[in-house]
């Protein structure tokens, strides 16, 4: 259903910036992180299909547009939302951990979290909540966006230009690339409840 070839030769650079754009903005990474497409497009790039020039520059343009949506939407409805009372999820402390982590991590937060599909997804929104400076978010998540557009979609055109006939394979490359790229957050996850559940141990 959601093959990244498929996407990227029907829609063009054009839906391209859409998927990315609402990987974040519309809180849709779950279903195809960006890095799926940008190492389709750019294999696809390797093979005269697109411009890799142009899907660089589509890329970067979407995600920064996608992150500073997320932003405002965080600043603007997180108050509200987490101010609810007699509410597990929405409690106010989670505004002020959010403010905490973002004031001591923001700025490494924006760096490193592009490069992990999911966790990428909710930064801005988290950044947005926590009240950092937008002119700091959008310094420092520019940054990021940068390195994360063009990084990913190179390593697509050097695989491209490497494996022949690689079209044949791109859909497991794509998986490759998500299982790797999710992988440091699956390990965090994992420690974090085995953490949790020896804790409960001990307590009971």
């Amino acid at each position: 259903m959601f093959n990244p070839s498929d996407i990227v030769l029907s829609g063009g650079l054009l839906l391209i910036g859409l998927f990315l754009f609402s990987e974040v903005a519309l809180l849709l990474g779950f279903f195809l992180p960006g890095d799926t497409l940008l190492i389709a497009a750019g294999i696809l790039a390797q093979q005269d299909k697109l411009s890799v020039v142009s899907v660089i520059i589509v890329a970067i343009v979407a995600a920064i547009a996608g992150d500073s949506t997320a932003y405002f939407i965080g600043r603007r409805m997180g108050p509200k939302v987490f101010t609810k009372q007699d509410s597990i999820l929405f409690d106010a402390k989670h505004i002020s951990k959010a403010e905490a982590f973002y004031e001591k991590y923001g700025t490494k937060a924006l760096l490193v979290t592009h490069f992990l599909p999911v966790v990428r997804t909710f930064t801005p929104l988290l950044a947005g909540v926590g009240n950092m400076p937008y002119r700091k978010f959008l310094l420092f998540n520019a940054i990021g966006d940068i390195v994360w557009a063009v990084s990913v979609t190179l390593v697509g055109y050097y695989i491209g230009s490497k494996i022949p006939n690689v079209d044949n394979y791109i859909l497991l490359f794509v998986l490759a690339a998500m299982i790797l790229t999710a992988s440091p957050t699956i390990y965090h996850v994992t420690k974090k409840h085995l953490k949790n559940r020896q804790a409960t141990k001990k307590q009971s």
